[in-house]
């Protein structure tokens, strides 16, 4: 038997799992840099499950645990692919589907947009203007978005707190290139600046300061 074959045989199997224990999900894959579950992007119903890296289903999701293993028939999805859960609501996207090895999928607890600030190509020689219009990277995108380490400045009086990190994960999107110095916003309103950008096996990693207010 040849790894397509197998790893065919590991899906189906998957898939039957996943009617057996898992719940019924809409299948989107984003076809704009623009809200990836507008409808037309919705392709595909099917059940998944989702286990916090552990296949026995035994250990609980911890709040900090973004990365979990998916349950079901991957030869209809790709990378990048969002799996939005019927009942609960609760939005997935498919980070990596690894020959023989379980799919690698992030659990979304935000909604972020990016934009990259106007720069004037050239010094001197431009129109006066009193502001610049960002381009906008993506907009409206589940992601994971987590705060971590202890932040930066002083913040020595109660109306000056440390700045906080935060690292956000996305899946890889097609022509959107996420750079150092990207504006990102989410659906609380608040304002954070990219300081590093990672594209790796399982999509986008970004490195993020929010901005003081």
């Amino acid at each position: 038997m040849d790894g397509t074959a197998l790893q065919d045989l590991i899906a189906r199997g998957m898939g039957t799992a996943a009617r057996a224990i898992g719940v019924l999900c809409n299948a989107y894959r984003p076809s704009t840099t623009t809200d990836p579950l507008a409808s037309g992007n919705r392709f595909l119903q099917l059940s998944a499950a989702f286990n916090a890296r552990d296949p026995s289903f035994a250990a609980a999701g911890l709040p900090a645990n973004a990365v979990w293993y998916g349950v079901f028939d991957s030869a209809y999805l790709l990378p990048g692919d969002y799996l939005v859960e019927l009942v609960s609501g609760q939005i997935w996207f498919v980070a990596a589907l690894q020959n023989i090895l379980p799919a690698t999928c992030v659990l979304t607890n935000r909604v972020i947009s990016v934009n990259r600030p106007a720069t004037y190509a050239v010094a001197g020689v431009n129109a006066y203007g009193g502001g610049s219009v960002p381009t906008s990277v993506i907009t409206g995108f589940p992601a994971n978005l987590l705060h971590g380490g202890s932040g930066h400045g002083a913040g020595v009086i109660p109306a000056d707190p440390r700045v906080a990190d935060a690292v956000a994960l996305l899946p890889t999107i097609a022509n959107a290139v996420f750079a150092r110095g990207d504006a990102v916003t989410d659906d609380l309103g608040r304002s954070f600046v990219v300081g590093q950008a990672e594209l790796n096996d399982l999509g986008w990693r970004l490195d993020l300061r929010q901005a003081a207010s």
